[in-house]
């Protein structure tokens, strides 16, 4: 089994090398890296040429999260594509292995992995990355949902339908929709785990919420989020992560962050939405409602985790 590896990056000096330190203790050994840089003015691209990984420029005026996965793709070699964010490095030198093992099914177009938050990251954070992604595979889940910060695709069908360029985000459910839309399946893999580093401040926070937002609207034209919306689910969600919070004793040192994040991210979300109509239910279950969980990382694997530097 091979594939190519592509990365998009702007300014990952902090944590490109541990991702790419990950990829060369992997299981999988014949791999292809490409870094896409988007005019990263520290170290990014030395750090990752001194990998090994193969540069592709893309000029920062030009960037969108299409676009670049679309030069980084054209330049790969292998059919299979990996897609990672510059900001995660794999948990288990499995992770490559399992989170291509699905394609041994023809009809499989898209696989995706776990992720999780490094222990700094906000509580809120933690707590959509557990409901996102949970600790039980899915081989054939119903839903387009999927992310690019820990996925893979087959390349033939890309060529058929590259990433659309003009989203302000969300081209990996844009083009897993339309997987779906000509027949084929996605699978989640949830030994696929990645950690996944975010600490963004709140305007950060509110801009990712808004420009998905936007881009949800271009993809079902039908969804909608009106100020109902933002004060039941900003409610619902706060109050859900200061309970789970008071239940592991970690409430005091999250309660301010639990109550910025979740308005942050709901008023970022209502701002994005321009249009009033209707979202699907299992995506709207996706991407917004607290569940409930009965414990943090509740699956043990057998396999030894990476020891990084």
């Amino acid at each position: 089994m091979n594939c190519s590896i592509v990365i998009r990056a702007y300014n990952e000096e902090k944590h490109i090398g541990r991702l790419l330190e990950g990829i060369q203790q992997q299981t999988v050994r014949d791999v292809e890296v490409i870094l896409v840089d988007s005019g990263s003015t520290d170290a990014t691209v030395a750090v990752a040429e001194s990998h090994g990984a193969r540069v592709v420029r893309i000029p920062s005026a030009e960037f969108t999260f299409g676009r670049s996965l679309n030069y980084g793709i054209k330049e790969a070699k292998r059919e299979l594509i990996v897609i990672v964010s510059a900001h995660v490095y794999p948990v288990y030198p499995d992770w490559l292995e399992t989170l291509l093992g699905p394609f041994q099914d023809e009809s499989i177009a898209l696989t995706y992995g776990k992720q999780r938050g490094p222990e700094f990251a906000k509580y809120s954070e933690q707590q959509i990355f557990h409901q996102w992604y949970p600790d039980v595979s899915t081989p054939r889940q119903e839903t387009a949902f999927c992310n690019n910060a820990n996925a893979a695709i087959r390349k033939g069908l890309w060529a058929r339908n590259p990433y659309d360029e003009t989203l302000t985000g969300l081209e990996d459910l844009a083009w897993a929709k339309w997987a779906r839309e000509q027949g084929h399946a996605i699978a989640y893999v949830a030994e696929a785990e990645i950690v996944h580093v975010h600490n963004e401040t709140p305007r950060g926070v509110y801009n990712r919420y808004r420009r998905e937002a936007m881009a949800l609207r271009r993809i079902y034209p039908e969804a909608h989020f009106n100020f109902y919306d933002f004060l039941r689910l900003a409610f619902t969600n706060i109050l859900s992560d200061l309970w789970h919070a008071a239940r592991e004793r970690v409430l005091l040192k999250n309660i301010s962050s639990i109550f910025w994040f979740r308005f942050m991210q709901f008023h970022g979300t209502r701002m994005g939405h321009r249009e009033t109509s209707l979202v699907t239910p299992q995506l709207r279950e996706t991407f917004y409602y607290a569940r409930e969980r009965k414990k943090r990382d509740g699956m043990k694997r057998d396999v030894e985790p990476i020891r990084y530097k």
